[in-house]
């Protein structure tokens, strides 16, 4: 009894913070609904019994995807007019888009199966004496480890990738000149002044030369 009051409370939860994630004007108030989502999916996929999921959602998506989406919202200067700008001229294929889904959504609430023998057929491990954790944590070790290291590889060069288009200009990329930084002395980096109150520091003739 108590599970299925908890299965609604967090489902309830998480269709009205999915909503406002769609409809809230502020941007950052949509990452923040975000977060509420992700956070109520992962206690449904506790109750369901797949602890794995469960933590994988809140420590990836919650942990780093989300709250990376909330610092460069909070960060960029997006200029939400021009965003706008092409609502009327995308409309028809975003509402084609929508009731596709809204088409899906329904063939999955009213029960329609694709496979008549779909779920006698499901080809996942059923261990008696294992975690989630564990069963899923053995098969990708040991029956699909070329798969895992395969995919591993495919990350680490789209990052290298990523690094090398990004740093092309090399001419405006500072570099340190270790020699200079050792052959300072104190007195010429550093000034002590007593200003007056109120009134600022004097600068170097240097500076005031730069300026």
């Amino acid at each position: 009894m108590i599970v299925n009051l908890a299965f609604y409370l967090f489902s309830l939860i998480l269709l009205a913070s999915a909503v406002m994630v769609v409809t809230a004007r502020n941007p950052v108030h949509a990452v923040l609904f975000l977060i509420l989502a992700f956070v109520n999916a992962a206690v449904l996929f506790l109750l369901a019994g797949a602890e794995f999921l469960a933590f994988i959602l809140a420590i990836v998506y919650v942990g780093a995807v989300a709250v990376l989406f909330l610092f460069v919202v909070m960060m960029l200067d997006v200029d939400f007019a021009a965003l706008k700008e092409g609502f009327q001229r995308y409309a028809p294929v975003g509402a084609l888009v929508g009731l596709v889904l809204f088409g899906e959504l329904f063939l999955v609430v009213s029960g329609w199966n694709v496979l008549a023998g779909a779920t006698a057929a499901r080809l996942y491990p059923t261990p008696d004496n294992l975690t989630n954790a564990a069963a899923l944590g053995s098969l990708i070790y040991t029956a699909y480890l070329p798969l895992f290291q395969l995919s591993g590889i495919v990350l680490l060069v789209a990052m290298i990738g990523a690094i090398v288009l990004t740093h092309r200009d090399r001419k405006r990329a500072l570099r340190q000149n270790l020699a200079m930084q050792h052959a300072r002395k104190p007195q010429d980096t550093l000034v002590l002044t007593r200003p007056a109150l109120g009134a600022g520091a004097p600068l170097p003739a240097q500076e005031k030369e730069t300026l």
